[in-house]
């Protein structure tokens, strides 16, 4: 479960009264044009995906939470894959709540947070044109990676790229 604070953020679980904004967030058009999630045919759809998700933020050892702001949902931080002591996250923030300095702020949270953990190495990717969620990486110390990847989403091959941070062990 993954549970800590920024200077403006919370990041917790994620809980029933949350539904509407992370309904709002998995099928805005703007957000999934780069956050990938299912092209949901209906609301429905998209309730069991918050739901999913909504269990996953309660479990133990899994790192899916809300980012907050104010005690209201504004994004969404996941894992997307663990192996050994490094973590790939992903991370999506309502529109209206853009530019304003929250992705950088949660993304070196939790790479903080998840250090704090024991994990040594933090990944995080976007597709090449997605130069806002780049600049979120940049800016929380991440540094490029050789690799990529070609994705197909939504009738479209992207360019993934992918950042990583590295926790620096003190010499005992």
């Amino acid at each position: 479960m993954m549970q800590f604070h920024t200077k403006r953020l919370e990041i917790h679980p994620i809980s029933d009264t949350d539904r509407d904004a992370v309904v709002q967030l998995l099928t805005d058009h703007r957000v999934n044009r780069t956050y990938m999630v299912p092209d949901f045919k209906t609301r429905d759809e998209a309730v069991r995906l918050f739901e999913r998700l909504r269990d996953l933020s309660q479990m133990e050892g899994r790192f899916v939470a809300g980012i907050y702001l104010d005690g209201a949902f504004i994004g969404i931080l996941n894992e997307t894959e663990i192996l050994d002591k490094s973590i790939e996250l992903g991370y999506a923030i309502l529109p209206q709540f853009h530019n304003c300095g929250y992705g950088t702020e949660v993304l070196s949270g939790a790479i903080q947070y998840l250090f704090s953990l024991g994990f040594n190495r933090v990944v995080a990717g976007a597709f090449e044109e997605n130069k806002q969620s780049i600049r979120v990486m940049i800016k929380s110390g991440m540094q490029k990676l050789d690799q990529q990847d070609e994705i197909e989403y939504r009738g479209v091959v992207h360019r993934c790229v992918y950042y990583v941070i590295q926790k620096i062990n003190p010499v005992e």
